[in-house]
């Protein structure tokens, strides 16, 4: 097991990178200006469990093989640049998912739970970034490498998922006074399907 030092060093640097500007982050806040406060809840978790699988995959090593792949590699990129792309383009198309309390009833938190778990999961870079990160505080002399790297992940997904919350509820509260005026609706949506686009292309677009 890692020691308390190694894990408040990791925690520390954790937070800093999770509260840096980058795609999930602003995938949380745009989703909870544009939808509300459990929307972005919502994503932002399935983004930490996203997180998970990128954990696993550093630990066994997968993550390796994939990057020795370039097709592979390639092939995985695509298809997270694809997926978010698509929450864009329905974004746009949306009209206006922002209505006042006594309007539709809110999408299943299920459903954007999925999505931010999509997004993440299928970022191979969050991978890369895992089996680059997580190594750098494993010390073989404080027992099984792959189980000290497990638990530095768990403590990664969990401060994620609070600063995610935070993130989304905070957004989530102007995104509701916002809602109060149903003309910037329309605008909102853009904003955010322009945000998945972009990160979309970004994402397709950044030198391996």
């Amino acid at each position: 097991m890692p020691s308390l030092d190694t894990l408040l060093a990791f925690l520390g640097i954790s937070i800093l990178i999770t509260l840096a500007p980058g795609p999930d982050n602003l995938m949380v806040i745009g989703q909870s200006l544009s939808r509300g406060r459990r929307a972005g809840l919502a994503f932002g978790l399935g983004c930490a469990a996203g997180c998970l699988t990128h954990i696993a995959w550093a630990t066994l090593g997968i993550a390796a093989l994939v990057r020795a792949s370039a097709g592979l590699f390639l092939a995985i990129k695509l298809a997270g640049a694809a997926y978010l792309l698509w929450l864009g383009i329905q974004a746009l198309r949306s009209g206006s998912s922002l209505r006042p309390a006594t309007g539709t009833p809110p999408q299943p938190w299920q459903r954007d739970l999925r999505r931010g778990f999509v997004a993440n999961a299928l970022n191979p870079k969050v991978a890369l970034f895992f089996l680059a990160f997580l190594p750098q505080f494993a010390d073989p002399s404080q027992g099984s490498v792959s189980l000290q790297m497990l638990v530095l992940g768990l403590v990664f997904a969990a401060q994620t998922s609070l600063i995610f919350g935070t993130m989304a509820c905070a957004a989530g509260s102007i995104g509701h006074l916002l809602a109060r005026q149903p003309t910037l609706g329309p605008w909102l949506d853009r904003l955010c399907g322009a945000l998945f686009i972009g990160l979309a292309v970004r994402i397709a677009s950044d030198d391996l």
